[in-house]
C-alpha cells in the first residue's frame, strides 16, 4: 500500500500509517511465529494447557491491543484531526480483532 502511493506519487497520511501499522505487526507476529516454533514439544495434557493459558492471554492483549487502537484514532482525531493517527488506529484495531478471532478459534480447538 504504501509503495504503491509512493510509486503513483500520492500522499495520503492515513493509507501510509494504515499500511506501515500493518507491514509492522505483520514483521512482529512472524518473528514470533518462527521463535515459538523452536519451542514445540509433543502433544500431551501439560503442553496442552500451556497453549490454552497462552491464547487466553493473547486474547487479553489483543483486547487491549483493540482498545489502544480505538484510543490512538479517536485521540488523535479530535486532538489534532491528523488522518495519519487515524490510519495507525484503524490499523491496530483490525490487527487486534483478527488475532483474537483467531486465537479464540484456536483455544475453542484446544478445550474439546
Amino acid at each position: 500500500m504504501v509503495a504503491m502511493l509512493r510509486i503513483g506519487r500520492q500522499r495520503s497520511p492515513l493509507l501510509e500509517q494504515f499500511g506501515i501499522q500493518t507491514a509492522a505487526w505483520g514483521a512482529v507476529e512472524l518473528c514470533l511465529a518462527l521463535l515459538r516454533q523452536r519451542s514445540l514439544s509433543l502433544r500431551d495434557l501439560a503442553g496442552a494447557t500451556r497453549l490454552d493459558r497462552m491464547l487466553w492471554l493473547n486474547i487479553g492483549l489483543s483486547i487491549g491491543f483493540v482498545l489502544v487502537g480505538l484510543s490512538i484514532a479517536i485521540l488523535g482525531w479530535r486532538a489534532e484531526r491528523r488522518l495519519g493517527f487515524l490510519g495507525a488506529g484503524i490499523a491496530i484495531i483490525l490487527q487486534g480483532t483478527a488475532l483474537a478471532v483467531l486465537h479464540l478459534v484456536l483455544a475453542g480447538q484446544v478445550s474439546r
